[in-house]
């Protein structure tokens, strides 16, 4: 089973609505977790992205956490939120160099913008933006993985 690490900043917003809008869509077909380059161990997922969640019929209950070694070696596929995160990320574990991208360059390599905007401090329709744009990206995400898995196999 491939394993998929999405990675933001905290691991409250972004992250976390991937993580669970992903595991919503794959089912048993892949493993999915997130975690945050300067998240802070424990906090919940935003109420904005609780309540996003709901609405699709997906319970929640997130606690952030920081990117580890661990984490990193756990995981076929990191996806990072934005470019600085992948930068950050290559830096601290350059063996992954190969696994590590942003989530839109690996969905469309052509896309002229390869970050996901932080709705960090946004009302509830700024998250549902955010929420919006991460779905147009799972579904090719998920297309491309079932590629990936069969041309492997």
């Amino acid at each position: 089973m491939m394993h998929v690490l999405f990675v933001c900043t905290g691991n409250t917003c972004r992250s976390p609505l991937a993580e669970y809008l992903l595991r919503s869509k794959a089912g048993e077909q892949l493993e999915v977790k997130s975690a945050g380059v300067a998240a802070y161990s424990g906090d919940q997922a935003s109420s904005h992205v609780i309540k996003l969640l709901e609405e699709k019929g997906i319970a929640a209950k997130h606690s952030s956490q920081i990117v580890t070694e661990e984490l990193m070696h756990w995981a076929d596929l990191i996806l990072t939120m934005t470019t600085s995160h992948k930068l950050r990320l290559l830096q601290q574990f350059p063996y992954k160099a190969d696994h590590i991208f942003t989530l839109k360059e690996y969905v469309d390599p052509s896309g002229s913008s390869l970050d996901i905007s932080d709705p960090f401090g946004g009302d509830l329709e700024v998250y549902r933006s955010t929420l919006e744009e991460l779905e147009q990206l799972l579904d090719p995400l998920l297309e491309k993985l079932h590629h990936e898995q069969d041309s492997s196999t």
